[in-house]
């Protein structure tokens, strides 16, 4: 039995990818018979199903909750991901790949990147795609889990899904059921709070009936119906930095093997997004609403299809920023409840799942420790700053200037902890990574360097190794990265040797 004092009933409001992740995590890590588990959802109230792309951390999650993953992948009509390919973000007919795995072999105790610049004023023309191995396999629709193969870049092969966020969800609430949480048909009309301390006590459905909790989880949308509806807890807007508002999203038939990438594609006033499943192709527009109509977007959006479209276009509004207590009394929000940044880095799915893990960490009582709250509050807002500074360096550094939209995104104030990120790349090509944030110095060279930022120099270290030596390790990491490629099979072909869907 519980001590009297552990939180027995807990209340998922809100389905979808948050809810029963949620649902699935808490069931697996919280497994005690006293313990109540239910989750409420309405299938008359829609979720934001769509595409989903991933990072690698999502393999985290799913190995926690014992995952079988070739399973995972035929359940949710999913497809393997190396990486994203922008393409016209810095200047129109430029792309480049922000890859998951490394750039060559760091040397001497300094980051790869630093002997590459310095090779490259010596006269060495080759590209730093040359140097990872993520990207000439996505380039080449090539694909292949790790081996254990010692001191070859086949061992550290990073990977990330493509998934049909629909069946995601589905798949999770299976393994929620299994493990005992409770589902509840039903639309929410009321909400019951405490006198006193204005807590959550319970919710009133259609239906009339009436669910008390101790702990609540709001995952109910954008609307955020416990964390703002009720406790109005208020929101941060970034807006001014992030001015996409919008997007309009719609399936196309699968025309072609499916790339092992997710492709953004700069528009005139914002983006869009394709991600190949494998039985077809999510597709959407993000952009802004203050630049352009909807009619417009929606326009852009099916001339950039590359298949014929097989869905009704779905209209989305929102807001970029974050709740300014994403924990409030007895509340969490997760997902879109607790705050929205676009999908321009797939990092949704992975702030749902840190929320979790934080949550685990930070598990309260019936007391509610308020420090316990406050800081999971502060974890979680400087997750979301870092994460903010990482998508506006897409749109800030750029060369476009063929619309309004590229003109203020060029030109707009941006956070002085983001600047700093640039002034010191510009400098000597000097990255780092605190707080154990999201995206590390890979990530931060492989944008800087995609969106133009050339260094003035790069770590004086560097220069301590003599030129031949230099020349003789940069071709011997080229030959070993291409004869690893040559063993890899098409990304159709590990699909259908694996975890093809039926």
């Amino acid at each position: 039995m519980l001590p009297h004092n552990n939180i027995k009933k807990i209340v998922i409001v809100g389905g979808g990818t948050a809810g029963w992740m949620a649902a699935a995590a808490l069931s697996k890590l919280l497994n005690h018979p006293d313990m109540d588990i239910r989750l409420v959802e309405s299938e008359t109230i829609g979720t934001v199903g769509v595409g989903e792309a991933t990072i690698p951390h999502i393999r985290l999650f799913n190995n926690l909750l014992g995952i079988e993953e070739d399973e995972f992948v035929r359940k949710t009509n999913a497809t393997f991901k190396l990486g994203i390919e922008f393409s016209d973000w810095d200047k129109i007919g430029r792309s480049y790949i922000h890859p998951f795995g490394k750039y060559g072999v760091d040397m001497e105790g300094l980051r790869f990147h630093h002997h590459w610049l310095r090779h490259q004023t010596l006269g060495d023309n080759h590209s730093i795609d040359d140097y990872n191995l993520q990207i000439m396999a996505a380039r080449a629709g090539k694909f292949q889990r790790p081996k254990n193969v010692q001191n070859s870049p086949l061992s550290g092969i990073e990977y990330a899904y493509q998934f049909d966020a629909t069946l995601y969800a589905k798949f999770m609430r299976q393994l929620s059921e299994k493990s005992g949480v409770t589902r509840t048909e039903g639309k929410v009309i009321d909400v019951k709070q405490n006198a006193e301390t204005g807590f959550i006590e319970s919710i009133t459905l259609e239906s009339e009936e009436t669910i008390d909790g101790e702990f609540f989880i709001d995952c109910s949308g954008f609307r955020g119906l416990l964390i703002e509806q009720t406790l109005k807890t208020g929101y941060d807007d970034w807006s001014d930095v992030l001015p996409c508002n919008r997007a309009v999203t719609v399936a196309s038939e699968k025309i072609s093997e499916p790339i092992p990438y997710t492709k953004a594609t700069a528009k005139k006033a914002g983006w869009q997004w394709r991600i190949p499943l494998q039985s077809r192709t999510g597709n959407g527009h993000v952009y802004c609403g203050d630049f352009i109509s909807d009619e417009e977007a929606l326009n852009i959006l099916m001339a950039g299809l590359d298949s014929k479209p097989i869905s009704d276009p779905k209209f989305l509004r929102f807001k970029t920023g974050v709740r300014k207590n994403v924990w409030n009394k007895n509340v969490v929000a997760l997902g879109l409840s607790a705050g929205f940044m676009e999908p321009l880095e797939s990092t949704s799915i992975h702030m749902i799942q840190t929320s979790i893990a934080r949550l685990m960490t930070q598990f309260p009582d019936k007391a509610f420790n308020q420090v316990d709250i406050d800081y999971f509050n502060r974890r979680t807002l400087l997750e979301y700053k870092q994460i903010r500074d990482f998508l506006i360096l897409h749109y800030c550094v750029t060369e476009r200037h063929d619309s309004d939209f590229w003109n203020y995104c060029r030109n707009m104030t941006i956070p002085e902890s983001l600047q700093q990120r640039i002034d010191i790349y510009k400098h000597n090509a000097r990255l780092y990574r605190h707080d154990n944030e999201l995206f590390g110095a890979l990530s931060w060279f492989a944008v800087m360097h995609g969106q133009g930022i050339k260094p003035k120099s790069y770590h004086p270290n560097v220069n301590i190794m003599p030129s031949d030596e230099l020349d003789r390790r940069m071709s011997d990491i080229r030959k070993t990265w291409i004869n690893c490629l040559n063993t890899m099979p098409s990304h159709q072909e590990f699909i259908d040797q694996n975890c093809k869907t039926s």
